[in-house]
């Protein structure tokens, strides 16, 4: 599994939203996007982490910052969890894992000290011109939105 660096262009992707409506990384062409990549939608950690871009959107579109956040979960699933957590950004659906693994965050990881194949608690920022300016392997959940923002210079 090799991991992204800065510097590096973004992986391309097409993946279908909660409503299952086609997104592409090149929808976001111009603009600074962050994706951030979770485990499960609906589990304790990946609804902190989401409520927590909810709540700081704003602040991050403010700075030009998109949000999506992308998980091995259905369409269906993240539907459920957009409407539960009143998300207001999309969530993306990548059953295939493929875009997971062209980004390096699905693979081994450690949990509870045992070694296990499974998605990698990531976050990725790429600029307006499509390249890699950040990449987070074994993120927090809590607390990961503030570090996120002080590496990017925000005050939330």
């Amino acid at each position: 599994m090799s991991r992204l660096e800065p510097g590096q262009s973004a992986p391309a992707w097409t993946l279908p939203d909660a409503e299952g409506r086609e997104v592409s990384l090149s929808d976001f062409a111009g603009r600074k996007l962050v994706i951030y990549v979770y485990p499960a939608a609906m589990t304790p950690g990946c609804t902190t982490q989401a409520c927590d871009f909810r709540d700081n959107e704003a602040v991050f579109a403010k700075h030009g910052y998109a949000v999506v956040g992308v998980s091995p979960d259905s369409p269906a699933k993240l539907a459920k969890f957009v409407e539960k957590e009143s998300l207001t950004f999309p969530l993306l659906s990548d059953e295939s894992k493929e875009m997971l693994e062209a980004y390096g965050a699905y693979g081994e990881k450690k949990n509870y000290g045992k070694t296990v194949v499974g998605v990698i608690r990531s976050t990725f920022v790429v600029d307006e011109e499509g390249t890699i300016e950040l990449a987070k392997y074994n993120v927090k959940a809590t607390g990961h939105v503030a570090m996120l923002a002080r590496q990017l210079g925000i005050e939330l």
